[in-house]
């Protein structure tokens, strides 16, 4: 089969279809990867160079109020257009949108040329261009078993989200200390943000590593935007390296005890599936609060600590993080929890997909 995968605009819908384009070649399937202009597929599309990227201009649909409007009803005009036109000279057999902007135009494209289209959301609530497409695919699947809610009149499946190959198999301790220039012998925490920024937080974890004994260390990804002052604080801290962006994620989890980082579906699918005790931080800005009922999902079943960013500071941030630091059976307890909530389903949608060609 050739199948359509549109993704990118932010890892968390990027990296799934990655992990769906794996399993699919694995099958002898060929996948094309629609993605947006933004730097995060850009940086993607160099990294897995054995994968065919196809940049199309797609922008967020803003409020129907917004003077935006106009603009974006233009671009969808012509990213339909150029989705009508791949899916024609690539003979796509099916189109699956991996959620957000860049699924608007291969998925009209793909539904008015009546080929299979399914729609893939990791979140426990789904965001609201997937809510609207929703009606145009033969099958919406599903990351979390909350989303469910959202689609009571279109048929879904819960399957959870594809992870990367990469983040399968990781390097040794000893490996992944040498990547980054620290101590193999000491507890590390791990901090990332995510793609859309964490300022508060990074603001957060300076003061922490400042206030913790130098035998943990802290690997900080603290964003591009955020970095040089990150960079600028962390000289006078021993325990502490900043980095702007991190393309070897299975040498920074292979070297985490504790990770602390937003609550992203991709995230908590790479979280689960390595076992990692974490604290989350929900994005506060993320639409309709979905990284909070995402976060939701694994604490209530004590598989992880959720704090929202407005009820940390200095003080209780660091104490959150000696204290499990210190506590290696809590961290167990917190590894086995959200090892069971693991899921790895690329296979599952390939399934779906081939029978729908069939």
């Amino acid at each position: 089969m050739n199948v359509l995968i549109a993704c990118g605009g932010t890892g968390g819908h990027l990296f799934p279809g990655i992990a769906l384009a794996e399993e699919l070649v694995r099958r002898g399937h060929t996948p094309y990867l629609v993605v947006s202009e933004k730097s995060v597929d850009k940086e993607a599309s160099e990294k897995y160079s054995q994968f065919t990227f196809i940049t199309q201009p797609s922008r967020p649909k803003p409020a129907i109020t917004s003077p935006k409007i106009l603009g974006f009803i233009l671009s969808l005009f012509k990213v339909k257009a150029l989705s009508a036109k791949l899916i024609k000279e690539k003979k796509i057999d099916a189109v699956v949108g991996m959620g957000g902007f860049t699924c608007f135009g291969p998925i009209l494209a793909g539904k008015s040329r009546k080929i299979p289209t399914f729609l893939h959301d990791s979140n426990a609530v789904p965001g609201k261009t997937n809510r609207f497409l929703a009606k145009y695919v033969n099958k919406v699947l599903l990351g979390l078993e909350p989303a469910k809610a959202y689609f009571s009149n279109k048929p879904c499946e819960v399957v959870g989200t594809p992870l990367r190959d990469e983040l399968k198999t990781l390097p040794s301790r000893e490996e992944a200390a040498a990547q980054f220039g620290l101590n193999p012998d000491n507890p590390t925490v791990l901090i990332f943000g995510g793609s859309q920024g964490a300022k508060k937080l990074n603001t957060l974890i300076l003061s922490a590593a400042r206030r913790s004994p130098d035998s943990i260390q802290y690997l900080h990804v603290a964003g591009s935007l955020d970095f040089e002052r990150v960079a600028s604080e962390s000289k006078r801290i021993e325990n502490h390296l900043p980095l702007a962006f991190c393309d070897d994620m299975p040498s920074a989890y292979a070297l985490a005890d504790l990770v602390v980082c937003r609550s992203g579906a991709s995230s908590m699918t790479e979280l689960s599936y390595l076992g990692l005790p974490s604290i989350l931080v929900p994005y506060p800005a993320a639409a309709d609060d979905h990284q909070t009922k995402n976060a939701l999902a694994f604490s209530e079943k004590g598989a992880a600590i959720l704090r929202q960013e407005r009820d940390l500071s200095n003080e209780n941030l660091e104490a959150l993080i000696s204290d499990l630091m210190q506590d290696t059976d809590q961290r167990e307890i917190l590894s086995k929890k959200i090892k069971e909530l693991s899921q790895d389903p690329a296979g599952a949608i390939c399934d779906l997909i081939e029978q729908s060609v069939s």
